[in-house]
């Protein structure tokens, strides 16, 4: 028996690119055992996710190319293996649970033909595949199961295509799983139930976990070791509690230090009327009421958070809101004029006051289109707002806000991680310099420093321009650290609302303790003593 089931020895992966070769990786060398959880955690571009291709053999070359390195897979090197016997490996030996759903389901299939193709690839009879499918479907808590193996990918909720994804990958449990961001579109009660059916099925058949996270709090619950990337390079192994209580480099203390949930809650300072008021906001599809009478009130200058399970509502609130669906009912009075009845005309006019950022950048952002043509569109369409020459220079200004290089304006959105696509997202919101930000998940896909770095530049806009946020996210702690107000929604309906004080020092309803109680804390003794707790009231 080979020591490790997985050993990765001085990896190194290059791509050439027409402005010069990226080292992506650099002489990486770590292991992963038999029932231990692995954690790779670092900045969107470190290097992670391209780490965890060259396993898969998923890096196309060219342009990429594996430069040097071994990658043993019970001391087989998988990059010495023929095609033929690679494809056996991947899926049967080794799984992979991608960080975007949407780039990997097949839109014109439904999501329980893709699960009973992939299992029966694998020798599993069709009866087998089918009842195999629908258990899975079930144990990662996906709604009317029977129903959702007949729907298609874009039926489903971000948080619940990603759930497919997962059931999917453990559907020939393997030796090793490699979890891409596996629950950053999650909400907290579900991410809690996912990371630990993962466990519960690592328990179960001894597999190897390989995490690769932004998220500091899902580092904490299931890793038993961290390894960090920089720039290509590892530069910091331990065990979690070590590397959280005594970091040694640099970069280790920042990502730390950048973890939300640990500041001050905001108070509410805004004064005067609403510049938005939503009373009983409906919207229906066929027999499913997504919405049922959702009210609130939004001054200038004010944040409300809008947090909720995957399909409860929010994102079908964001998009009513801004008319990219028709309301079914209600009213939403924008400085005194009701956004559900406005002619098309006068709200072409409004677009400009009113921006949204999305769950997914892969669908917002035109694959066709450089950074600087998506950004600069929204002054091609408002042409009154900046001059031409400027224009150049303005791009590279908001890129810098959120943490990319000006140099990137040439590039196009799958030449980027997922985490750096959704910068790009909110650099093109703020080009208009609007009133109101709706931002669905809009930091969800960010890295802790750049999370962090994007949230100030939010509130600093908040301050010195009076923009409005609604702010549809799934991390508490960062809901904690940003919103005046949170408003908690299940099944279209508005359960509780208040200050963020009230709500999580004081949550009065069962579904928002439940959510609480299910929220990932950095500090792994702190997250232990959570998870205790939990399983304590269960038992």
């Amino acid at each position: 028996m080979a020591d490790h089931l997985l050993e990765v020895r001085n990896l190194s992966v290059d791509f050439h690119t027409v402005t010069g070769t990226v080292h992506a990786v650099r002489n990486i060398s770590y292991y992963l055992d038999r029932g231990e959880t692995l954690a790779i955690l670092g900045e969107s571009g470190s290097g992670k996710s391209v780490s965890s291709s060259a396993i898969m053999n998923l890096i196309d070359m060219p342009p990429g190319k594996i430069t040097s390195g071994e990658i043993l897979l019970d001391g087989k090197d998988l990059l010495k293996m023929s095609a033929e016997a690679r494809r056996e490996v991947n899926g049967r030996r080794i799984a992979m649970i991608f960080q975007d759903p949407l780039s990997h389901l097949n839109p014109v299939y439904t999501v329980g033909w893709q699960m009973r193709e992939a299992l029966k690839t694998h020798g599993i009879s069709t009866k087998q595949a089918q009842a195999e499918a629908l258990r899975l479907f079930k144990r990662v808590a996906l709604p009317d199961p029977e129903r959702a193996l007949d729907k298609y990918p874009h039926e489903f909720s971000g948080g619940q295509r990603q759930r497919v994804m997962i059931a999917m990958a453990l559907a020939l449990k393997p030796d090793l799983l490699i979890a891409d961001e596996p629950t950053t579109a999650l909400d907290v009660t579900v991410q809690a139930e996912v990371l630990a059916l993962l466990k519960e099925l690592q328990r179960e058949t001894g597999m190897g976990v390989l995490i690769i996270t932004h998220d500091l709090g899902v580092v904490s619950e299931v890793a038993d070791r961290v390894v960090v990337m920089e720039k290509g390079q590892l530069v910091e192994s331990g065990t979690v509690r070590d590397v959280y209580r005594n970091p040694q480099h640099a970069y280790t203390k920042k990502l730390i230090a950048a973890a939300p949930g640990k500041g001050e809650m905001h108070e509410p300072e805004a004064q005067g009327e609403p510049i938005l008021s939503v009373k009983d906001a409906r919207k229906s599809y066929g027999d499913f009421e997504a919405l049922k009478g959702v009210s609130f009130d939004l001054k200038q200058g004010e944040t409300v958070a809008v947090v909720g399970e995957s399909g409860s509502g929010k994102s079908t609130l964001a998009r009513i809101l801004l008319r990219l669906e028709e309301p079914d009912g209600g009213t939403a009075y924008w400085k005194g004029k009701d956004l559900f009845t406005m002619s098309p005309g006068d709200l072409f006019k409004l677009r400009r006051d009113l921006q949204m950022v999305f769950q997914d950048p892969t669908q917002s952002l035109n694959p066709r289109m450089t950074v600087y043509q998506l950004i600069s569109e929204a002054w091609v369409i408002h042409p009154e707002i900046m001059p031409k020459d400027k224009w150049r220079e303005r791009v590279g200004e908001l890129l810098g806000q959120v943490g990319l290089s000006p140099e990137h304006v040439g590039r196009y959105p799958h030449q980027f991680s997922g985490g750096q696509r959704q910068r790009i997202a909110i650099a093109r919101a703020l080009a208009l310099e609007p009133q109101l930000i709706v931002c669905d998940e809009a930091v969800s896909a960010l890295d802790v420093s750049v999370q962090a770095q994007v949230i100030t530049l939010l509130d600093k806009l908040r301050k010195e321009m009076g923009i409005a946020f609604i702010f549809i996210a799934h991390d508490l702690p960062l809901v904690r650290d940003f919103a005046d107000y949170v408003m908690v929604m299940q099944k279209g309906e508005v359960v509780e609302l208040g200050t963020v004080a009230q709500v999580f020092d004081n949550p009065q309803k069962p579904y928002t303790q439940a959510l609480l109680a299910a929220s990932l804390d950095p500090d792994p003794d702190v997250q232990a003593a959570s998870r205790n707790a939990r399983l304590a009231s269960v038992s």
